[in-house]
Protein backbone atom coordinates (compact mmCIF):
# COMPACT_ATOMS: atom_id res chain seq x y z
CA UNK A 1 0.00 0.00 0.00
CA UNK A 2 0.80 3.52 -0.26
CA UNK A 3 2.80 5.27 2.47
CA UNK A 4 -0.56 7.42 2.73
CA UNK A 5 -2.83 4.77 3.54
CA UNK A 6 -4.30 4.09 7.07
CA UNK A 7 -3.71 1.04 9.25
CA UNK A 8 -5.24 -2.15 7.25
CA UNK A 9 -5.97 -3.82 10.26
CA UNK A 10 -8.26 -0.87 12.21
CA UNK A 11 -11.55 -1.88 12.11
CA UNK A 12 -12.42 1.01 9.81
CA UNK A 13 -10.10 -0.25 7.15
CA UNK A 14 -9.86 -3.91 7.66
CA UNK A 15 -14.16 -3.90 7.65
CA UNK A 16 -14.35 -2.12 4.52
CA UNK A 17 -11.39 -4.46 2.93
CA UNK A 18 -13.09 -7.27 4.58
CA UNK A 19 -16.59 -6.82 2.36
CA UNK A 20 -13.90 -5.97 -0.56
CA UNK A 21 -13.03 -9.41 -0.55
CA UNK A 22 -16.71 -11.29 0.01
CA UNK A 23 -17.22 -9.11 -3.28
CA UNK A 24 -15.25 -11.32 -5.51
CA UNK A 25 -17.78 -13.27 -7.34
CA UNK A 26 -16.05 -15.56 -9.99
CA UNK A 27 -16.39 -18.93 -11.12
CA UNK A 28 -12.47 -18.83 -12.24
CA UNK A 29 -10.77 -16.74 -9.05
CA UNK A 30 -11.55 -17.57 -5.98
CA UNK A 31 -9.53 -15.98 -2.31
CA UNK A 32 -9.78 -19.12 -0.15
CA UNK A 33 -7.24 -17.57 2.56
CA UNK A 34 -6.15 -14.12 3.14
CA UNK A 35 -4.21 -12.17 5.78
CA UNK A 36 -4.35 -8.28 6.50
CA UNK A 37 -1.45 -6.65 7.64
CA UNK A 38 -0.38 -3.52 8.65
CA UNK A 39 0.56 -2.30 5.18
CA UNK A 40 -0.30 -5.39 3.35
CA UNK A 41 -2.37 -8.25 2.30
CA UNK A 42 -0.97 -12.19 1.35
CA UNK A 43 -3.78 -13.78 -0.06
CA UNK A 44 -3.97 -17.67 -1.20
CA UNK A 45 -6.15 -17.48 -4.11
CA UNK A 46 -7.77 -20.34 -6.71
CA UNK A 47 -7.52 -18.74 -10.14
CA UNK A 48 -8.40 -21.04 -13.61
CA UNK A 49 -5.30 -19.62 -15.28
CA UNK A 50 -3.19 -16.55 -16.12
CA UNK A 51 -5.89 -14.24 -17.40
CA UNK A 52 -8.23 -15.56 -14.79
CA UNK A 53 -5.44 -14.71 -12.43
CA UNK A 54 -5.09 -10.91 -13.66
CA UNK A 55 -8.85 -10.17 -13.96
CA UNK A 56 -9.48 -11.43 -10.75
CA UNK A 57 -6.70 -9.31 -9.21
CA UNK A 58 -7.17 -6.50 -11.02
CA UNK A 59 -10.80 -6.49 -9.89
CA UNK A 60 -10.05 -6.95 -6.29
CA UNK A 61 -7.32 -4.58 -6.39
CA UNK A 62 -9.82 -1.76 -7.50
CA UNK A 63 -12.52 -3.38 -5.24
CA UNK A 64 -9.88 -2.66 -1.93
CA UNK A 65 -8.77 0.91 -3.29
CA UNK A 66 -12.04 2.37 -3.82
CA UNK A 67 -13.25 1.02 -0.48
CA UNK A 68 -10.02 2.63 1.32
CA UNK A 69 -10.31 5.69 -0.52
CA UNK A 70 -13.92 5.98 0.58
CA UNK A 71 -12.97 5.19 4.20
CA UNK A 72 -10.00 7.55 4.22
CA UNK A 73 -12.18 10.49 2.32
CA UNK A 74 -9.83 10.75 -0.86
CA UNK A 75 -9.30 9.73 -3.92
CA UNK A 76 -6.14 8.21 -5.96
CA UNK A 77 -3.24 5.74 -5.70
CA UNK A 78 -3.41 3.52 -3.05
CA UNK A 79 -1.25 0.92 -3.65
CA UNK A 80 1.99 1.38 -3.92
CA UNK A 81 3.38 -1.64 -6.55
CA UNK A 82 2.58 -4.37 -8.28
CA UNK A 83 1.38 -7.87 -6.78
CA UNK A 84 3.87 -10.30 -5.89
CA UNK A 85 2.75 -13.85 -7.41
CA UNK A 86 3.95 -16.94 -7.36
CA UNK A 87 1.88 -20.01 -8.21
CA UNK A 88 2.30 -23.17 -6.06
CA UNK A 89 2.75 -26.57 -7.84
CA UNK A 90 3.61 -28.89 -4.62
CA UNK A 91 2.07 -29.82 -1.82
CA UNK A 92 4.92 -28.75 0.17
CA UNK A 93 4.80 -25.15 -0.79
CA UNK A 94 0.77 -25.16 -0.23
CA UNK A 95 1.77 -26.36 2.75
CA UNK A 96 4.12 -23.80 3.83
CA UNK A 97 1.80 -21.15 2.28
CA UNK A 98 -0.81 -21.82 4.03
CA UNK A 99 1.37 -21.54 7.53
CA UNK A 100 3.26 -18.42 6.74
CA UNK A 101 -0.40 -17.03 5.56
CA UNK A 102 -2.48 -18.27 8.63
CA UNK A 103 0.15 -17.26 10.65
CA UNK A 104 1.79 -14.56 9.61
CA UNK A 105 0.52 -11.70 12.36
CA UNK A 106 2.31 -13.85 15.44
CA UNK A 107 5.24 -13.62 13.60
CA UNK A 108 5.62 -10.48 13.80
CA UNK A 109 4.20 -9.64 17.13
CA UNK A 110 5.18 -12.42 18.92
CA UNK A 111 2.01 -13.79 19.34
CA UNK A 112 0.27 -17.39 19.90
CA UNK A 113 -3.53 -16.47 19.16
CA UNK A 114 -6.09 -16.50 16.13
CA UNK A 115 -5.34 -13.88 14.30
CA UNK A 116 -9.12 -11.94 13.83
CA UNK A 117 -7.74 -10.21 10.66
CA UNK A 118 -7.35 -13.66 9.22
CA UNK A 119 -8.93 -16.66 8.01
CA UNK A 120 -7.22 -18.27 10.56
CA UNK A 121 -10.42 -18.78 12.82
CA UNK A 122 -12.23 -20.96 10.43
CA UNK A 123 -9.38 -23.32 9.24
CA UNK A 124 -8.94 -26.24 11.91
CA UNK A 125 -6.66 -28.68 10.13
CA UNK A 126 -3.65 -27.12 12.19
CA UNK A 127 -1.83 -30.23 13.08
CA UNK A 128 -1.66 -30.80 9.15
CA UNK A 129 0.42 -28.06 9.11
CA UNK A 130 2.83 -29.36 12.04
CA UNK A 131 1.86 -26.47 14.18
CA UNK A 132 0.04 -26.31 17.31
CA UNK A 133 -3.31 -24.46 16.94
CA UNK A 134 -3.48 -21.16 17.85
CA UNK A 135 -5.43 -19.63 21.32
CA UNK A 136 -8.67 -17.75 20.47
CA UNK A 137 -8.56 -14.66 18.93
CA UNK A 138 -10.95 -11.58 20.51
CA UNK A 139 -13.25 -11.72 17.98
CA UNK A 140 -13.84 -13.47 14.68
CA UNK A 141 -15.01 -11.54 11.70
CA UNK A 142 -17.89 -13.27 9.36
CA UNK A 143 -15.90 -15.51 6.80
CA UNK A 144 -15.66 -13.83 3.41
CA UNK A 145 -13.26 -16.74 2.40
CA UNK A 146 -14.19 -19.19 -0.24
CA UNK A 147 -14.36 -23.64 -0.11
CA UNK A 148 -11.05 -24.55 -2.12
CA UNK A 149 -11.57 -26.78 -5.10
CA UNK A 150 -8.38 -27.84 -5.81
CA UNK A 151 -6.86 -30.60 -4.65
CA UNK A 152 -4.06 -28.82 -3.34
CA UNK A 153 -5.87 -26.82 -1.01
CA UNK A 154 -8.36 -28.82 -0.15
CA UNK A 155 -6.52 -32.03 0.89
CA UNK A 156 -3.23 -32.39 -1.18
CA UNK A 157 -1.35 -30.09 1.15
CA UNK A 158 -1.37 -33.00 4.24
CA UNK A 159 1.46 -34.58 2.08
CA UNK A 160 3.82 -31.62 2.00
CA UNK A 161 7.16 -32.43 3.85
CA UNK A 162 8.12 -30.91 6.92
CA UNK A 163 10.65 -29.10 6.42
CA UNK A 164 10.44 -25.82 7.87
CA UNK A 165 8.49 -26.70 11.05
CA UNK A 166 6.73 -23.35 12.66
CA UNK A 167 6.89 -23.48 16.53
CA UNK A 168 5.83 -22.13 19.34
Amino acid sequence: MAQHVWNLRAERCFGPIRRALAGVQRADFRVVHYSVQGNHLHLVIEAGGRAALTFGLRGLTVRVARALNRVMGRSGKVLAGRAHVRALRTPTEVKNALRYVLLNHNQHVGGDTVDPCSTAPWFHDWSALDVLPPRPGPWPPERVDRAPRTWLLSTGYRRGRSRNRVRR
